[in-house]
């Protein structure tokens, strides 16, 4: 019986570090963004183990949500550091810009109009979690602010994306 215990708790920390030392891996932290910063009030994370902080920094610290080509579909990635966002731009009350960007192809006019759907995307889902419409700007780029240069699939699926910006 003892032993049934011991396999399912060791089962359970391995199946913890791995979610933990996945969840970093979403997207671009090279914004200089300090992850243990968050916006305010509400992210000292009292009462919580110290395991659910380094999520949730490690979730914060995400601030570029990636799309799929000529899509603003969220990925299920990108809803859970939003999720933390969400979180905190409730409790502070900050108000944050959504930039829409978009890889080279398509028309000018087309790439600026899926920018806008794909900061609005980000916008909805944010809502939806309880943040207010008033702390939330969109902008779109297009394709005006690539993230990578180049017309290689991965150049262009790091120009599909929407930043978040303090």
């Amino acid at each position: 019986m003892q032993v049934i215990k011991f396999g399912k708790a060791a089962a359970l920390v391995v199946a913890f570090g791995v979610v933990v030392g996945c969840s970093s891996k979403g997207g671009d932290t090279s914004g200089a963004v300090d992850p243990n910063a968050g916006y305010g009030a509400g992210s000292n994370g009292a009462g919580m183990d110290n395991g659910m902080n380094s999520e949730e920094a490690a979730l914060r610290a995400i601030t570029t949500f990636y799309f799929e080509y000529d899509s603003s579909e969220l990925k299920p990635e990108a809803m859970r550091a939003l999720d933390v966002h969400a979180k905190d731009l409730k409790s502070a009350g900050n108000r944050v810009v959504l930039e829409g960007h978009t890889d080279e192809r398509g028309t000018r006019e087309y790439n600026m109009a899926l920018g806008e759907r794909r900061a609005a995307s980000v916008q909805r889902y944010l809502v939806l979690q309880g943040v207010s419409p008033a702390q939330l700007e969109l902008v779109s780029y297009g394709e005006e602010k690539p993230a990578a240069m180049g017309s290689t699939e991965e150049a262009m699926a790091q120009n599909r994306r929407v930043e978040l910006r303090k």
